[in-house]
């Protein structure tokens, strides 16, 4: 089995031989050269669209580790942004190279599209709230009467546009996607998403784990074919419930940053800049669930 870095938990990088272009709340991105860039995924966690100031150890690891992971299995359904550059044809310094080792990913450069594509499975979350208020979920009616973390009859398709840097996504129909990117890649988006989802869900419950719902992002490369970008099916982008604690009618434990949500939802805080720090017991947990996410879904480590 594969394990993680010794290194220490990296909150920033900084590579000197690339120019940063993009820091988000999670990834660094890096350009290349005219074709690819290099994205870097922290230890870096928000909450409530806050960058919170501690680092969870080993996070960044597991994020690329499990996004590498379905990036190979997927290939069937749809090509990805991966490409065959490896970091230490990129990065020759061995010193610069040695924090991003297992963290960093070299892609292809291509243009994103401004659409989350959002699959849900289950009532949860914010569709939960919409069920409750409107008997449907973005617009999509469902049947009465069904529970909170009820398996849907078929995943749906929620689509939500990308919003500019400070804003909040904003969900929207398949006709908004359509007027976004035109009808062959809104149609090309939800199909991919919705095989995803069901190929991922299938192989995530024979290991005990239910995907409640995910949400993907697609690029356009120089021919104008669709591609996945981004992360994929990680617990930062997912809901991942283990099996034997699931039940209907409750919200269950989860494999990602609920954790720290719940955490933070006990504490006095507005959820506005800065973010209190958090206790190391928490960042332990926090860490442990990401890494048995990744063992489970993966069988590494």
């Amino acid at each position: 089995m594969e394990q993680f870095s010794q290194s220490a938990p990296l909150f920033e990088s900084r590579i000197r031989s690339l120019r940063k272009i993009h820091q988000g709340k999670v990834r660094d991105i890096y350009d290349v050269d005219a074709d690819h860039l290099l994205i870097v995924t922290t230890d870096r966690l928000s909450a409530f669209d806050v960058v919170l100031p501690d680092p969870i150890p080993y996070k960044g690891e597991v994020l690329t580790r499990i996004s590498q992971f379905w990036f190979d299995k997927t290939r069937h359904i749809i090509a990805n942004h991966v490409s065959g550059v490896r970091l230490e044809d990129v990065i020759a310094d061995p010193r610069e190279r040695a924090p991003l080792v297992g963290r960093a990913m070299v892609v292809q450069k291509l243009s994103a599209l401004p659409v989350e594509a959002v699959v849900r499975g289950y009532l949860i979350g914010s569709g939960y709230k919409d069920y409750k208020l409107n008997g449907s979920i973005c617009g999509i009616a469902l049947p009465p009467g069904l529970q909170m973390a009820e398996r849907l009859p078929e995943p749906l398709f929620t689509p939500a546009y990308k919003a500019p840097a400070g804003q909040h996504d904003e969900n929207i129909d398949f006709d908004a996607v359509v007027n976004l990117v035109g009808s062959e890649h809104a149609s090309g988006i939800r199909r991919a998403a919705l095989e995803l989802y069901r190929f991922a869900a299938e192989h995530a419950r024979a290991r005990n784990i239910i995907i409640a719902d995910t949400k993907f992002e697609f690029g356009i490369d120089k021919a104008g074919d669709l591609l996945l970008i981004d992360e994929a099916l990680t617990p930062d982008s997912s809901r991942f419930w283990p099996m034997a604690s699931y039940k209907p009618g409750i919200s269950p434990p989860s494999f990602d940053k609920q954790f720290i949500r719940d955490y933070l939802e006990s504490l006095h805080w507005n959820k506005k800049p800065p973010a209190p720090h958090l206790p190391p017991d928490i960042l332990a947990r926090t860490s442990d669930n990401y890494r048995e996410a990744l063992r489970l879904l993966t069988a590494q480590v």
